[in-house]
């Protein structure tokens, strides 16, 4: 397992596409869970490699309920990646994220009803604990990375998951405003979660692209006012990868690496063979150990 990887970015499939990103390749990897939305793009960035991976596919061709979240993130594991930036798109729930802002999230709501939102199951069970879903150490970097670029950008905020693909009526739009939550987005659950089974650290870099359906002054959300608040962040968007690379250093100072140190809860004794095998390299260092 090649462990020179130093980051990877799950975002839209043209993200890859920017300026210094050299000595590019495309891999295809196989999972015990499926095949992963997209072939991964790997590529030298500031000196260093980085991957990207395409979450809806190359095109946008797969919805945010049949994105195989595990295949992705297992994918990415097996490459030796171990921290994880997510770019999402996003609608604001606040007046003050505005259409064209940046948010680096510190707490996450799934409000999603038909996901696989686990590896584990099929004899062994797991209980990690997710009180902050993502890691503080790659969030903060990445605010450092966005304030580099001069771009508005906010720290902090509760990322409601729906399910999608439609957006919100303006009733649901009202009550999620009212629950507190910052900003919508359809894709950062379960993902955020299985990379914590997967003792990843994750984080989010997203842009606000509307107002989603709440604000009487603004219109609706459209696809085509999505695509075009996108458009515009890309280039920023871009700009803070390559500030965050360049920063990245090999330490770190969160406990992601061991999220599943205590919350392997089955007897080793009990566990399937092919429920071992299926998930030998997230539990390996465990059970290998277990008496």
């Amino acid at each position: 397992m090649s462990n020179d990887i130093v980051l990877g970015v799950i975002g839209g499939s043209g993200l890859y596409n920017m300026a210094g990103l050299d000595n590019i390749e495309s891999r295809t990897v196989e999972t015990p869970f499926g095949t992963p939305s997209a072939p991964i793009t790997i590529g030298t960035l500031e000196g260093k490699r980085v991957a990207f991976l395409a979450r809806h596919g190359i095109g946008h061709h797969i919805t945010p309920t049949e994105v195989n979240y595990r295949a992705n993130i297992y994918a990415l594991k097996s490459l030796g990646i171990d921290r994880v930036v997510s770019v999402s798109a996003c609608g604001s729930l606040r007046e003050d994220y505005a259409p064209g802002d940046i948010v680096v999230p510190d707490q996450l709501f799934d409000f999603t009803k038909g996901r696989k939102r686990s590896f584990f199951g099929e004899g062994l069970v797991a209980h990690v604990g997710v009180a902050d879903p993502f890691c503080p150490d790659l969030s903060a970097r990445i605010l450092a990375a966005v304030q580099e670029t001069r771009a508005t950008v906010h720290q902090g905020g509760t990322f409601i998951t729906v399910e999608g693909p439609r957006f919100s009526t303006k009733a649901e739009s009202n009550v999620f405003r009212q629950w507190g939550m910052s900003i919508i987005g359809m894709t950062t659950s379960p993902e955020a979660f299985l990379a914590r089974e997967a003792e990843m650290c994750y984080a989010v870099l997203a842009h606000v692209t509307d107002y989603d359906v709440w604000h009487v002054d603004e219109e609706p959300v459209t696809v085509e006012m999505v695509i075009q608040t996108l458009q515009r962040n890309v280039a920023t968007v871009q700009e803070a990868i390559r500030n965050l690379v360049k920063q990245l250093p090999a330490e770190k100072t969160c406990t992601c690496e061991h999220a599943l140190a205590d919350a392997l809860i089955t007897n080793p004794a009990v566990i399937p063979p092919a429920t071992r095998e299926k998930l030998d390299l997230l539990v390996s260092k465990y059970l290998d150990t277990a008496g």
